[in-house]
Parts: C-alpha cells; sequence; structure tokens
C-alpha cells in the first residue's frame, strides 16, 4: 500500500521519534559553533567534539584565531580530514570577520557565505541553531531521508532539496525539522542497513520498495 503522509504529519511522526533532537555540536556561541560546522565537513561530529575544548582553550575568540596561523591551528585539528584546509578557512575566517563584521559573527546567509569556509549548508546551521532564523540546512542525512521519504526526487540537488522542504513545511517547522531528519537519517534510516522493520514510513519509502 502506497499510504502517503502529508508533510505536517511526517513532522509529527519524527517529532514523536526523536524529541529531542538539537545540534550535537558543542558550542557556547556563534563563534565557535562556525568553527564547529567548518571542522564537521566530511567527518562525524563526535570527531569534531573531541578536538574543539583544547582549540576553544587556546582560541577563544577570532582575534587569538587571527593572531595564529595555518600551522599553529593544524596542531589542534589534524585528527580531522582535510585538516590543512581547515586551518587554512579558519585562519581567513578570523581575519575577515575581525575586517570585514567588526570581529561579531553576522547574522543573515548573505553575509555569512562571504566567510570562508562557511557554505549554504553551514550558513543555515548558523542562522538556526545561534539566530533562531528559519532555515533548513542540508546535509548528507537531511538529503538521504528527503529522497527516500519521496519530499525530492532521487536526481535534486542538495539546494532544490532544500527549497522543496521549505516549500511543503510549515516555517515554524524549519529549525526544528532539521534537527529531526538528521536524527533520523543518523539513527534509524541510515546509509547502509536502516532499521526498516520499526520504521512508520515504510508504505510510500523509495528506498523500501526498491529493496
Amino acid at each position: 500500500m502506497n499510504h502517503r503522509l502529508t508533510p505536517d504529519e511526517i513532522y509529527f511522526k519524527l517529532y514523536q521519534m526523536f524529541p529531542h533532537a538539537e545540534a550535537e555540536l558543542v558550542h557556547n556561541n556563534a563563534y565557535e559553533l562556525s568553527i564547529a560546522v567548518m571542522l564537521s565537513a566530511q567527518t562525524t561530529d563526535i570527531a569534531v567534539n573531541k578536538v574543539t575544548p583544547a582549540l576553544f582553550e587556546k582560541f577563544p575568540s577570532v582575534y587569538e584565531l587571527a593572531l595564529s596561523s595555518p600551522q599553529e591551528i593544524e596542531t589542534y585539528i589534524k585528527t580531522l580530514g582535510l585538516y590543512r584546509n581547515k586551518a587554512k578557512s579558519m585562519f581567513n575566517f578570523a581575519h575577515e570577520v575581525i575586517g570585514n563584521f567588526n570581529g561579531e559573527i553576522p547574522n543573515t546567509r548573505e553575509e555569512l557565505m562571504t566567510l570562508s569556509g562557511i557554505g549554504r549548508k553551514s550558513a543555515n546551521v548558523i542562522l538556526s541553531v545561534i539566530f533562531n532564523v528559519p532555515a533548513i540546512a542540508v546535509d548528507t542525512h537531511v538529503e538521504r531521508v528527503s529522497k527516500r521519504l519521496r519530499l525530492a526526487y532521487q536526481n535534486d540537488s542538495v539546494l532544490k532539496v532544500e527549497q522543496k522542504l521549505m516549500r511543503k513545511f510549515r516555517k515554524e517547522y524549519w529549525n526544528k525539522l532539521h534537527h529531526l531528519l538528521i536524527f533520523f537519517g543518523r539513527y534509524h534510516c541510515k546509509s547502509q542497513a536502516p532499521l526498516c522493520e520499526t520504521c512508520p514510513f515504510t508504505s510510500f519509502c523509495y528506498y523500501y520498495k526498491h529493496l
């Protein structure tokens, strides 16, 4: 049976499964989340959370980061993938925040995306989590789940997925929805061996239908 649920129904079922879904990158402010998001590219939040305590103790703000060097930053993040590129981006990011925004992390997508290491997905995370601006950040989990639940087509780009989710779900749901989809993708609808036997969405799931 191909019983499609409405976006509202999907949202509430996800909420029932993961009521406490929230950002898993440990942070205390906009600067720390910006750096953590930057570091999370092609690695896990768990790995990022292992390196950030010492990193933020050494560089508590963009000012200390700007006074260091990419080489010094590297020593704190070398367990992460792409650490050389990330260290360079972090160093440039610090100088740009100081030079262009008086040391304050900006609160618009357009301004955030002018900063080194911050793409659209990262900007959406910062807007949503720190500034409570409605936004949906599409990472690999969100993209996979959206396509499996037929909220987007299989060949849609990341931007297309974001636009479709924004169109289908109420704006007041966006910030929580982002975390719900991530938790569902990370802990239930996994890339390999998803937990289909206890999933409430199999009646219309693209993946399940093609098993």
